[in-house]
């Protein structure tokens, strides 16, 4: 049987790293994407079940990617679930604005991953 694929794309080593090894743990491939601008293209080409995106790039805007994502008409169906570290609201407001389904806070994402899963595939 195929696994699922998640794409997960981040920058900063933690969490991202350690979401890579979660993942792989739980049964998923992961598309890991360091460059979030491929976001879309990626999604496209690879179907991926599930979008994981780090907000917190130096040099790159993962608000657009995001929004790319979510409004393609054959990408819109993935849900994006944006991650934010602590004292950030900006990002936080970004990812909401992208169309992120769920913003997380960076802490909480590895407690609480298998819950996010479960409410981000959730059909609406």
């Amino acid at each position: 049987m195929l696994q699922p694929l998640v794409i997960l794309a981040y920058e900063r080593l933690l969490p991202g790293s350690q979401l890579v090894n979660r993942f792989q743990d739980m049964g998923y491939r992961v598309c890991a994407l360091t460059e979030v601008a491929q976001l879309a293209e990626t999604a496209r080409r690879e179907m991926p079940l599930l979008a994981i995106v780090d907000m917190k790039f130096e040099r790159q805007a993962p608000g657009p990617a995001i929004a790319a994502l979510t409004g393609g008409p054959d990408t819109r169906h993935i849900p994006v679930i944006a991650i934010v570290p602590a004292g950030e609201p900006k990002l936080e407001e970004a990812a909401q604005a992208a169309g992120a389904k769920l913003v997380v806070n960076d802490n909480a994402v590895q407690i609480h991953l298998q819950q996010l899963l479960d409410q981000a595939l959730q059909v609406e």
